[in-house]
């Protein structure tokens, strides 16, 4: 169990990243959902032990992270959001090298860990290939192999699926899928559907507070029956948001589809949306512009 209280930064220059964040984590995949600039990073480097928060405190199984950081290192793999390596050396050689920054003495050792983790990860075939010669889904599934090495109990994995193409990111979720069944996997992420299917907690982050956490079906279930759509023209968009509270839109053939929240119908035109965790996101958002506004 990973067990964040009150954790608050303040950076240098007056930004505040986090407010009072307190989060409770169990084994399995928990989705940590936010926009861009919502803190999730911040968060995410405070718990590897890369950051120390201004307040607050952070456990995990008896381990006090702040206090006792090397501690945690031995039981952490770290994915970050941008990781560097050396282009030129090959992936079997890179995984090799960084098994040994692991503590992994034992070249017997090192070979077993280093040949099972590039089958599990699926790079084998590509074990004597210079890493800049990797696609990107080939990196982040090497990002995930370098963060796997020495069995750790927790990982925390940020923003992994960015700029990914379809096919790549669904192999790259399926594999965390498989990983976090055992140990405390913390994604970080501002895609939904990354969350949506894998994740059977999650808590959304915004303007650096925890807005809804828990199973993603009670927030949906929550929210069925409140949220309506409604095909509007392109100018008609300021005047139902004067009138109601729309959390959402996007465009579709040249007009403007719209979500609205409402515990009862919102006016002619507007038929019932199936409720999905975007809604739940988009809901959450909101309502935090709503309260900072």
């Amino acid at each position: 169990m990973l067990t964040i209280n009150n954790l608050s930064h303040v950076y240098d220059n007056g930004t505040r990243a986090l407010h009072d964040v307190s989060l409770s984590i169990p084994a399995g995949m928990f989705g940590l959902l936010g926009p861009n600039g919502a803190g999730k990073s911040t968060l995410m480097r405070i718990v590897a032990t890369l950051q120390s928060p201004t307040a607050g405190s952070v456990t995990f199984d008896g381990i006090d992270v702040l206090d006792a950081p090397e501690a945690l290192r031995r039981s952490l793999g770290y994915l970050p959001q941008d990781f560097g390596v050396y282009p030129r050396v090959s992936t079997y050689d890179m995984l090799d090298h960084m098994a040994v920054l692991k503590g992994l003495a034992s070249r017997a050792e090192r070979k077993d860990t280093v040949e099972a983790l590039l089958h599990q990860v699926n790079l084998w075939d590509v074990r004597k290939k210079a890493l800049a010669r990797l696609s990107g889904g080939m990196r982040q599934r090497f990002g995930i192999a370098q963060a796997l090495i020495g069995s750790p109990r927790l990982i925390v994995v940020d923003e992994p699926t960015a700029g990914l193409d379809p096919e790549e990111r669904n192999r790259f979720l399926n594999l965390l899928a498989e990983i976090g069944e055992k140990v405390v996997v913390i994604l970080s992420t501002h895609i939904v559907d990354d969350v949506a299917d894998l994740c059977s907690r999650l808590a959304v982050l915004a303007d650096g507070r925890v807005l809804p956490e828990g199973a993603p079906q009670h927030f949906v279930a929550e929210l069925r029956g409140r949220v309506w759509e409604k095909t509007i023209e392109r100018g008609a968009l300021d005047q139902c948001t004067a009138d109601h509270r729309v959390i959402s839109t996007r465009m579709s053939g040249g007009q403007t589809i719209i979500h609205v929240a409402s515990d009862t119908p919102p006016g002619e035109g507007f038929m019932p949306a199936e409720g999905s965790l975007e809604h739940v996101y988009f809901s959450a958002l909101d309502a935090s512009r709503r309260a900072a506004g």
